[in-house]
């Protein structure tokens, strides 16, 4: 949506006889087996629905049975080499292996989402609009792991603030009031308050054209101008200049808060009738929180769709937001619900997952704790503080509340800035990062620029100890994580700063890698 307001509204259609036969089945299929790809995609069982696809993108697995082409592009930062990532086979899961190869020793951002329809709806880096200037960002590529299909490894669309795509230049994406649909995959638990982390139909001038000139989905805690029951985050309709959660301009209780770590979250929309359903992306089928007429407002009725797809922002290049995409369609025509449940049963059994794939190694995937090594502070481990998100080193032991933990435990991630070194992720606090600030570490949200990418960026080394591992910084290689007066800094081996004092610094410098708190 633009930075102003939106509305919407639905009407139901029908599955015909011989279409539900052909779900039913998709349905078994798709449960069938978990750890493997699936022999039918979403956009198969649409297609069967009488609502085919009309755009189809994911950076994780293919959306048709047959399909085996390529996922994505990404460009590599060192020589701006791109690559297109594929699957493993046709209809199966991403080819992460051939990412990371091309992306090792340096870093990668994601230039293109394929459309695996055939419509050449492909997204790509979003200009400037009405709300915003551009090019906007392009998604770090190893920012939002994850597994499918018990194992196999996959890479999201990572949307931190400023990163957005687009394609203004559309085929068969519904234009006026006619039908359609989609649904999108999400990270429930990365979200923010700006607007707008969109997916769906939006203007093609990249500004506000009028209440009902967009029809997208909308996943945020916002306010300003719809919501629902509980504090958020909510799936909402993007229609234009407002953000509904039903037939009302502003609150709709039925819309509840939805924390699935796995989200699908779906928006349909035809004359004078549109729907809001949404469920646990894992396991289980979907509820309707809204279905009925158009919102109770002026200009959403009929509607005034233009058919640019947009991805991360909204229809006027508003930025301002957060989240994360793992796959996700738009049809031709208005799904029935049936069509809608067999294609979340076939999404439950792609497998998503995000559990650590390992504890107490650098590993990507892995939980782990840093203790410090100096005498004096043994027993202490690297924890951020909840009220501050400061670091320090506090002591940490089996007695010690659960919350504290926590916050001594983190995820590795591949590194931002490096894909050969690490970034620590907070596991209590999802999405937030381990970084330097005027060479002090604190916990901080990826506002998707290189500065902070290189602030989160640590390379592991042979501890300058001679004990466990030293962890230096990507963007001053003189310098590494260090613990200070029970404060952490990146510091170097003597300095005009207190926390580069040599005493001791080898020591201090130096962290054992212990199976995780939490």
């Amino acid at each position: 949506m633009a930075f102003h307001q939106l509305i919407s509204r639905a009407r139901r259609a029908l599955l015909a006889a011989g279409a539900t036969v052909a779900l039913t089945a998709g349905v078994l299929t798709g449960t069938a087996a978990t750890s493997q790809a699936a022999t039918q995609g979403p956009c198969d069982i649409y297609a069967a629905g009488g609502t085919p696809c009309v755009a189809a993108h994911s950076t994780t697995r293919s959306l048709y049975g047959a399909y085996g082409g390529a996922l994505y592009q990404v460009k590599r930062a060192t020589d701006g080499a791109l690559k297109d990532i594929g699957v493993l086979s046709p209809g199966g899961y991403a080819n992460a292996a051939a990412q990371e190869a091309f992306c090792a020793g340096t870093s990668c951002v994601i230039t293109v989402l394929y459309d695996q329809s055939g419509k050449g709806n492909h997204l790509t880096q979003a200009p400037a609009g009405g709300a915003a200037g551009g090019p906007d960002n392009l998604a770090n590529a190893a920012e939002a792991p994850v597994t499918l299909g018990g194992g196999h490894k996959a890479y999201g669309v990572y949307v931190a603030p400023g990163t957005g795509y687009r394609n203004n230049h559309t085929n068969g994406i519904a234009v006026g009031d006619q039908p359609e649909g989609m649904y999108a995959v999400l990270d429930g638990t990365h979200y923010n308050g700006g607007c707008c982390f969109d997916y769906g139909n939006a203007e093609t001038s990249n500004n506000d054209t009028g209440n009902g000139h967009m029809e997208a989905i909308y996943f945020g805690d916002i306010k300003v101008w719809g919501y629902g029951s509980g504090a958020g985050p909510w799936v909402m309709a993007d229609l234009e200049n407002g953000l509904f959660s039903g037939v009302n301009t502003r609150y709709n209780e039925n819309d509840p808060s939805v924390s699935h770590r796995f989200l699908t979250a779906i928006v349909k929309g035809a004359p004078n009738q549109w729907a809001i359903r949404a469920g646990n992306a894992q396991a289980g089928g979907l509820s309707t929180y809204y279905s009925g007429p158009r919102p109770n407002a002026a200009g959403y009725n009929p509607m005034h769709k233009e058919g640019a797809i947009i991805l991360g922002i909204g229809g006027d290049n508003s930025k301002g937001s957060a989240g994360t995409f793992y796959e996700g369609v738009m049809t031709s025509g208005y799904p029935s619900d049936a069509t809608e449940n067999a294609v979340q049963a076939n999404i439950a059994a792609a497998g998503y997952s995000s559990a650590a794939t390992g504890t107490g190694t650098l590993s990507p995937g892995s939980r782990v704790s840093l203790r410090a090594t100096t005498t004096c502070c043994d027993r202490d481990f690297l924890t951020h503080a909840d009220a501050n998100d400061k670091v320090t080193i506090s002591p940490v032991d089996s007695a010690s509340p659960s919350a504290l933990k926590a916050d001594a435990t983190w995820i590795v991630r591949a590194g931002l800035a490096n894909s050969s070194c690490l970034t620590f992720e907070s596991l209590d606090k999802p999405g937030r990062f381990l970084r330097h600030y005027n060479f002090e570490l604190r916990l901080g949200a990826d506002d998707g620029g290189t500065p902070f990418a290189q602030d989160a960026t640590f390379c592991p080394t042979a501890g300058n100890s001679g004990t466990g591992y030293s962890f230096q910084s990507v963007n001053y290689p003189t310098k590494y994580l260090r613990h200070y007066n029970y404060s952490v800094f990146v510091a170097g081996n003597g300095g005009s700063n207190s926390w580069d004092s040599s005493t001791s610094w080898a020591a201090d410098t130096s962290w054992m890698v212990a199976q995780p708190w939490s």
